[in-house]
């Protein structure tokens, strides 16, 4: 251990209003607090002038160790890591500087696109939408990776018509539905939606167009933040497991810290569809039209 330690971590986060990012920093707060170290908590909101500015103060304060939790929008991270040499756990997106090897823990993202899309093939949609986050964030993209690949093996490959990203909060959930409802296209009965605060969104955005959920459409989110068992209906979502991604950060990081561990870790953790009432097996809403 060494003699300066100040038993302070460092942590960025993009967005302390999403409750994805709010869980997880918990759990690294318990975690650390129990090992006796601080955490200076972060909010970059994705600007490059902001992370730098933290970044700045954290090497100022002698931070031990720092856990970065990046949507990878900021192409100048890297560079501001490389100057901040204390050992460095990064979460959901790998980054590669050669003077600093960095840990990594993450969600496998496809898989849970894969997931998600082929539990609602299950219940025989074929059209189904997905919402996604902002183009370029590699989470988003692989998400879509998933919804495309479950889709192309069932045979129902529509394409990228039934895609449309906005962004990963309520209100980008709930503009993309409205535009995805108003194209002149047929509509989707399933739509797999990137993350969870954007399904509520959707969710709000399907009800004020009069569709029931989920008797006439079906909606899958991602991540299981606690608001999604109390919406109406309660959501169906992939599971990221937010516990284990901030115990491990925390655990990777003093391992490095205390001296145990010289090389660096990758760790992928695996998602989990949590089923609840926000769908609902197919159903022709054209039967009876004519009638």
């Amino acid at each position: 251990l060494k003699s300066n330690n100040t038993r302070t971590l460092g942590m960025l986060i993009p967005n302390s209003s999403n409750p994805y990012f709010a869980e997880i920093v918990h759990a690294v707060e318990d975690r650390a607090f129990s090992a006796g170290y601080n955490v200076i908590l972060c909010n970059t909101n994705d600007e490059a002038h902001r992370q730098g500015s933290y970044l700045q103060v954290l090497a100022e304060r002698r931070i031990d160790g720092l856990i970065v939790v990046s949507t990878g929008q900021d192409s100048t991270l890297p560079t501001q890591l490389a100057g901040l040499s204390v050992p460095t756990v990064l979460v959901d997106r790998e980054i590669e500087i050669a003077e600093q090897p960095c840990d990594l823990v993450e969600t496998a993202h496809m898989q849970g696109g894969q997931l998600a899309t082929q539990h609602l093939l299950e219940l025989g949609h074929r059209r189904i939408a997905c919402i996604s986050g902002p183009a370029g964030l590699v989470p988003s993209e692989q998400r879509i990776a998933g919804w495309r690949a479950a889709l192309a093996a069932a045979g129902c490959d529509h394409g990228d018509q039934l895609l449309w990203n906005g962004h990963f909060t309520s209100q980008g959930g709930y503009d993309a539905m409205h535009a995805l409802l108003r194209a002149g296209t047929t509509p989707p009965s399933a739509v797999f939606v990137c993350n969870d605060l954007m399904a509520m969104g959707a969710l709000c955005a399907a009800h004020e167009r009069g569709l029931r959920v989920p008797q006439a459409l079906s909606i899958v989110g991602f991540d299981d933040i606690e608001l999604t068992a109390f919406t109406s209906p309660p959501l169906t979502t992939v599971a990221q497991p937010k516990q284990r991604i901030g115990m491990l950060a925390v655990d990777m990081l003093l391992e490095r810290i205390d001296g145990k561990r010289q090389g660096t870790r990758q760790v992928m953790l695996q998602p989990e569809l949590r089923t609840r009432s926000s769908t609902a097996p197919w159903a022709d809403t054209t039967e009876g039209a004519a009638a």
